[in-house]
């Protein structure tokens, strides 16, 4: 418990202080009442969620985590880094409950005993994003792969995440769809979060991926890049939320993870994912995608 402690500490104060010189989160509009149920009486307890960076810089944990915190005394704390460095912290024990996006990451993390439950949560699409002045001429194509091999012909700028996140695994499968290990000085692999490779695509007048989602966040505090490719099946994004396996050691709260995750999979929390952003956007930043509300829709004949 002492090691989780203070692996816990330093991986927050880490965070933090790579996202110190980051812009502000994106404005979000107040979120609605929670959904009326009664609280638990888990006063003064607390969940470690380890997670992406594209749920924390679009905006969604900051919209979410306060229903979550009213509705049941339970405190999140947070660590967000790629989907493989939060399975990892898993692995370790370092987690009580994971949201990540990187499917066959967590089908291996599930099948060698790391979690003990898993749910689809949402999904979202990544983007092709580059400059204005679109110099590869790739803006409007309709395939990931070959947008990626007239990147590699014309060795255009792109800016990698490089940090084995959902993210950086989906590029690396376009990489390997068009048969291209991309190298030289046009690639830039950066080892860093997706609000700070958009950062750097964006001075460098780059091209990126990443998830529409904090593309678009990123997209009102001035971000000068475009979609320049988008629609592609190969670029769906789905999410997933995973319950640490409890064998990891007795500081893992299985319980809260469990209330966590059955929170955020019922019908009334999709239906806020749903709403999330439409805001500011006009249109939501996720898709809700949980088996209660695909069932809810299914029953209802939406």
């Amino acid at each position: 418990m002492k090691k989780r402690s203070f692996v816990l500490f330093v991986l927050l104060f880490l965070v933090a202080s790579l996202t110190a010189c980051a812009p502000p989160a994106v404005p979000t509009a107040a979120p609605t009442a929670a959904p009326t149920q009664p609280p638990a009486s888990n006063g003064g307890q607390e969940l470690l969620l380890a997670t992406t960076t594209s749920t924390q810089d679009s905006g969604l944990l900051e919209y979410l985590l306060p229903m979550f915190e009213k509705e049941t005394g339970v405190k999140v704390n947070v660590v967000a880094v790629g989907s493989g460095q939060a399975l990892k912290l898993g692995e370790e024990g370092n987690a009580d409950v994971l949201l990540v996006h990187s499917p066959a990451s967590e089908d291996k993390f599930m099948e060698a005993g790391h979690g003990v439950r898993r749910e689809d949560v949402m999904y979202n699409d990544f983007v092709i994003l580059g400059p204005k002045s679109d110099p590869a001429g790739i803006k409007g194509m309709t395939s990931a792969k070959e947008a990626f091999a007239k990147l590699a012909e014309t060795q255009s700028t792109f800016v990698s995440r490089g940090d084995d996140s959902g993210t950086n695994a989906k590029e690396k499968a376009i990489w390997k769809a068009a048969a291209i290990e991309p190298k030289g000085d046009w690639y830039v692999s950066a080892g860093q979060g997706m609000g700070a490779v958009l950062n750097m695509a964006n001075e460098q007048q780059a091209y990126t991926l990443s998830d529409r989602a904090t593309y678009l966040a990123r997209s009102k505090q001035g971000l000068d890049l475009v979609i320049v490719v988008e629609g592609d099946k190969a670029l769906f994004n789905p999410y997933g939320v995973i319950a640490i396996n409890p064998n990891k050691g007795p500081h893992i709260k299985a319980d809260l993870a469990t209330q966590f995750i059955d929170w955020l999979i019922s019908v009334p929390v999709q239906e806020k994912i749903q709403q999330f952003g439409m805001a500011d956007f006009g249109q939501s930043l996720f898709t809700p995608d949980s088996q209660p509300w695909r069932q809810a829709k299914g029953a209802s004949g939406g």
